[in-house]
């Protein structure tokens, strides 16, 4: 479509052009008139008469009008869209720390679809991979970010009114730093840096600096969530027994100083205040939990609180838990998720839910800062661009006084990213199995334990014993199949997720099929598995691991890649393993295989026959084998 823009665009060109390809634009003098204006009203898009007009409030409201013109022109009748920014401040945090580091294209990539979204933040969640001079081991070897790199990120960002920020760790989630014993100077625990120590003052400092520096934002997350080894290692031998919240206070004030005397505005996870509070000393969540007023007092006032909440579902959870952050007397900021974490795909029934029920709240509430976390837990299998169907909901949400329909939803999806909103919702079904609650709310996590558990030891067998995973996984690989559009941009990321089923459909009841085949006796079976099922099966696994890194090479860096290459290969390893076990057996060279005379038991609390979903584990090494992976003779 070619446009012919008027008006004041200054400070707007170098995003339309960068938006132009994508959205199939050229600017030319003959083009559609877009008059482009200023606006007091938020955002006011239309066509009349032959003529189109964007007049938008904020910076980033003209390319989502810019959107919403070129999905809405293309039928040439008069239309008028006005809409008012509900939410001020909204858009992902992406986790960069656990394996997944986005590369600068697909980072680039992702700020585009948000532009389009009309989102007007990113948080880049970095532990330790941003660079520290005087810190060698610091993100060594886990595809850290340079100051260009950030600075480019930044840049690019800005083009299209989005604030990009840092969101670091200046207290405990350190323990891929710690781990190097070149710097066990500032280590407590494991993950949590050695509070009120000279070294670690320093430290931080250094942190601040170095990651504030490529932005133009003054915001800066500081972490400091999920602490709770705080003063119970190297501190306690220096220091003896002192309280958790004196402890955290004191270093809070310390952090504060330092982001005070640089003029930055910092924000902190809120979790550790409540679970301080709370009877337990340990639950975010607890019943009964109230911050006093002494309490509240020696918290300082100049941080905002980020509540973040991924797992509720109903609005009067929200309104509890927000009561409860409000004697903390600090600005508060929410933050949900959608649900890549722990998963090969996306949990939408439970992200979807939780996303529409909290940020209705946060609304009613006057909380209008909210941010959508995408966790890359233990590997990071999933992809944040699976995630775009949540992120439009956020943005839906953003410009709509309640709820936003869900034809405007897929409507915008669909326009924004180039996949039918049906196409991403599929990829809740690798979890949403047999056995799930409704909507998965749960957290069941099939489509990882299911990939990785072993077939003679079948550790999660009992837990979907009767369930008909296999016919669920042959069902799914044909909807995947059927619904792929080779010609879109996007297609490509649902390419792990079919070969995954065409994996799933033979592995996920293998391990129930040899136990009843040995307990019966029955050697022909045995050996039709051990020649030709597993054979197949590793073919299938090989297969899906060339699509990953297909996959994996074209959005992130290299680095991390190698744990999830280690795990395809202890898969197909221990599947020719069995193999071997099973014709050992069969051919009399054993008189028994010892695995699969061992009982069956349900692994998870979290189990059909309590009706609490099909299933869930967070570490692969569980889902791997019962035996150590890995032994710490000195947890600190």
């Amino acid at each position: 479509m070619k446009l012919h823009f008027t008006g004041e665009l200054s400070d707007l060109l170098s995003g339309i052009h960068a938006l132009a390809p994508e959205l199939g634009i050229k600017q030319a003098e003959e083009g559609l008139e877009v008059e482009v204006s200023a606006s007091s009203q938020g955002l006011e898009v239309g066509l009349a008469q032959g003529k189109a007009y964007i007049r938008h409030e904020k910076k980033h409201q003209f390319f989502r009008g810019l959107g919403l013109l070129i999905q809405h022109a293309g039928s040439k009748a008069a239309f008028e869209i006005k809409e008012e920014q509900h939410l001020s401040t909204i858009g992902p945090m992406f986790d960069l720390s656990r394996n997944g580091v986005l590369t600068l294209e697909s980072f680039k990539f992702m700020l585009r679809k948000m532009a389009v979204m009309g989102l007007n933040t990113v948080k880049l969640y970095m532990e330790d991979t941003y660079e520290l001079s005087n810190e060698p081991y610091f993100g060594y070897m886990r595809g850290r970010y340079s100051y260009d790199e950030l600075k480019e990120i930044d840049d690019y960002a800005d083009q299209f009114g989005i604030e990009a920020f840092p969101s670091i760790q200046t207290l405990a989630h350190l323990e891929e730093f710690l781990k190097w014993e070149p710097v066990a100077k500032y280590k407590d625990t494991k993950g949590a840096l050695l509070v009120g120590d000279e070294a670690v003052n320093a430290l931080i400092e250094q942190m601040i600096d170095s990651v504030s520096a490529p932005f133009r934002s003054n915001k800066i997350h500081i972490g400091m969530d999920e602490a709770e080894e705080l003063g119970r290692g190297k501190y306690l031998d220096r220091n003896g027994y002192h309280d958790r919240f004196d402890i955290m206070t004191q270093h809070l004030e310390r952090v504060l100083a330092a982001t005070r005397k640089r003029g930055l505005e910092p924000m902190m996870w809120s979790d550790m205040f409540l679970k301080l509070a709370s009877k337990s000393g340990d639950s975010y969540y607890e019943e009964g939990t109230s911050i006093s007023k002494e309490m509240a007092n020696r918290i300082p006032k100049d941080v905002s609180m980020v509540y973040w909440d991924y797992y509720h579902t109903e609005q009067e959870d929200y309104e509890k838990l927000i009561a409860k952050h409000r004697p903390l007397g600090c600005n508060l900021v929410f933050a949900g998720a959608v649900w890549v974490f722990n998963t090969f795909g996306v949990n939408y029934g439970l992200s979807l839910k939780a996303t529409d029920s909290a940020l209705q709240v946060c609304k009613r509430e006057g909380i209008t800062e909210i941010y959508a976390t995408m966790w890359g837990d233990d590997g990071n299998e999933s992809t944040p661009l699976g995630a775009l169907l949540g992120l439009q909901f956020y943005a839906e949400h953003a410009y709509t006084a309640g709820s936003p329909s869900w034809e405007q939803v897929a409507d915008r999806v669909k326009f924004c990213t180039g996949i039918e909103a049906e196409t991403f919702l599929r990829l809740k079904d690798l979890d949403e199995t047999p056995g799930a609650v409704p909507g998965n709310h749960k957290q069941s996590n099939p489509s990882k334990f299911l990939l990785y558990q072993d077939v003679l030891l079948g550790l999660f067998d009992k837990q979907i014993e009767g369930l008909p995973m296999a016919d669920h996984y042959a069902k799914l690989e044909q909807e995947f199949a059927a619904n792929r559009v080779k010609d879109a941009e996007l297609d490509y990321i649902f390419d792990v997720p079919q070969k995954l089923c065409a994996v799933l459909k033979q592995k996920s009841e293998l391990g129930i099929e040899v136990k009843r085949a040995y307990d019966e006796g029955n050697h022909p079976e045995l050996r039709r598995i051990a020649e030709e099922v597993l054979p197949a099966l590793i073919k299938a696994v090989q297969e899906l691991r060339l699509a990953h890194r297909s996959q994996w090479f074209r959005i992130f860096k290299p680095f991390g890649w190698e744990v999830i290459d280690i795990r395809y290969s202890g898969v197909t390893g221990r599947l020719d393993t069995a193999g071997m076990r099973l014709l050992d057996y069969v051919e009399g060279r054993v008189k028994r295989i010892e695995e699969l005379e061992q009982e069956r038991l349900v692994y998870s609390d979290n189990n059909p026959f309590n009706e609490r979903g099909a299933g869930w584990c967070s570490y692969y090494y569980r889902m791997a084998s019962p035996n150590v992976f890995f032994h710490v003779l000195n947890p600190l």
